[in-house]
């Protein structure tokens, strides 16, 4: 698929290492570019019938993949990395144009966790031993099967290489199916497998809805796996499915982050950070931090910098250097955010800056306002609810205890930000805090660290060897 910024026309599916051409009856369903709300083209939507091809291919594959040696695997990462490095900047234009992501994030941040990924599981596989030795028996690590991965739009390229690397790694077989909303990085993606040579049938790749095509790939009887990354709604529909044939299922899901400041910190260096954490990707992020949890005799000072520093960010074309917050990445998730804000506004719930109304500067696209609340309860639907938008709540507490409870208190635990001077602080609240990753004082994420989270974020881990593991059956063997 050549570069370009309209007329992409995927009408064709990977199955068995050859692009199979979507049958003529296939619905189609319009790329739009939510920055202009331009058709730049269209994705053939599969059937039941790929989805069988391209498991019974995968089922076929597995046969041989299964038997891989650790170094064959190592080479088809090794080739694939190559190969994506190699068309790097087509995935950052890709990226920018299916959802909207600033130049600047895709290519620094969207794009380039692809390679972290890759080279983290490379490392994984490398110290990884697929037989050990021990008195009366051994133990043999053998893949999962055929995996069925289903991943979102938010991080379209980061998610599928997430799932992807791993279980090349672990010797499974597998069918992808990516957002139709981002179709674009996957179908790169599937060049670069085809490119690097991976066996027929090992990847394969069938656009689709969450109608049929995601259904039918968590029923289908042939796949012992099911990998998937999505709001808690789906992940529960996912989950319900695969329960049938008591399938191994992986799930990433929802997240509502606190972040905690305590007292002594410089608030005019750490808030900004605690901004940029809701707001990145335009606030479209299972990670994002969306609640600042602040003691009660800071507050106003943290609403007056937070208010500045949503108002000074660079918002409108996905492609200048120095935008900073793109549109959101669909019309369905515009309309939901919009709706939320209208709904406070109704409620008398007022912003302290952002809200509903139009962006200067964005006369089309799907741009909704930076915005700050304050002054909200804790059972307030925008401080508990996942919204996948750029609006951040700023939330008193009295003492630690309280800011505890409040960071608990939703149904999920993905991740958690602590900015703290005390050490005894930070290792006091990383204990309480129920959720799956704690950053202190800024720490980003480390693609070799577990990523996934408790309660309704999820299940299982993905990144390093803890992704690695996943795909990956124990035998013991007694002799």
């Amino acid at each position: 698929m050549a570069t370009k910024r309209d007329g992409y026309n995927l009408d064709s599916f990977y199955i068995n290492g050859v692009w199979k051409k979507a049958s003529s009856s296939a619905d189609k369903m319009s790329i739009i570019n939510p920055a202009s709300i331009n058709d730049i083209g269209s994705v053939a939507l599969g059937s039941v019938a790929e989805v069988d091809d391209a498991v019974l291919a995968a089922r076929v594959a597995f046969q041989e993949f299964q038997g891989s040696t650790k170094n064959e695997r190592l080479g088809y990462l090794e080739n694939i990395l190559a190969v994506y490095k190699s068309r790097y900047e087509e995935f950052v234009e890709a990226i920018c144009l299916e959802m909207g992501s600033p130049v600047t994030l895709s290519r620094e941040a969207q794009a380039y966790t692809a390679i972290e990924h890759l080279e983290s599981t490379i490392a994984a596989l490398e110290k990884f031993e697929l037989r050990e030795e021990y008195e009366g028996y051994c133990l043999k690590y053998e893949p999962v099967g055929v995996c069925g991965l289903i991943t979102p739009w938010n991080w379209p390229i980061s998610q599928l290489v997430a799932k992807i690397a791993p279980a090349i790694a672990a010797g499974c077989t597998m069918v992808v199916k990516p957002s139709e909303f981002s179709p674009l990085s996957a179908q790169l993606f599937a060049e670069v497998v085809d490119e690097a040579n991976l066996p027929a049938g090992s990847f394969n790749l069938v656009y689709g809805d969450g109608k049929e095509v995601g259904p039918a790939i968590s029923h289908h009887p042939q796949i012992d796996m099911l990998s998937f990354t999505g709001s808690t709604r789906a992940g529960k529909a996912v989950a319900q499915a695969a329960a049938i044939g008591v399938k191994r299922v992986c799930l990433e899901l929802g997240g509502k982050s606190p972040i905690i400041l305590t007292e002594g910190i410089d608030l005019e260096s750490v808030v900004p950070e605690c901004v940029w954490l809701c707001m990145e990707n335009t606030g479209q992020s299972c990670n994002a931090g969306t609640r600042l949890l602040v003691p009660e005799s800071l507050h106003d000072e943290v609403v007056e910098i937070a208010k500045n520093v949503a108002e000074s960010y660079v918002i409108g074309d996905p492609f200048d250097e120095a935008t900073q917050l793109g549109p959101l990445a669909n019309r369905a998730q515009f309309e939901k955010v919009r709706s939320i804000l209208e709904d406070a506004e109704t409620e008398g719930i007022k912003p302290v800056t952002g809200g509903s109304g139009p962006v200067s500067g964005c006369d089309s696209g799907y741009f909704v306002q930076p915005t700050i609340f304050s002054g909200l309860t804790k059972n307030s639907p925008i401080a508990k609810e996942e919204i996948f938008g750029p609006l951040l709540a700023v939330m008193p507490y009295t003492e630690l205890d309280e800011a505890v409870e409040i960071a608990n208190q939703t149904q999920y635990g993905l991740s958690a930000y602590i900015y703290t001077k005390d050490e005894s602080i930070a290792e006091n609240l990383s204990q309480r805090l129920r959720c799956g990753m704690v950053h202190i004082n800024g720490a980003p994420l480390v693609a070799e660290a577990p990523f996934g989270g408790y309660k309704q974020s999820g299940n299982g881990r993905e990144w390093g060897f803890f992704g690695l593991q996943e795909f990956i059956e124990v035998k013991a063997i007694m002799s």
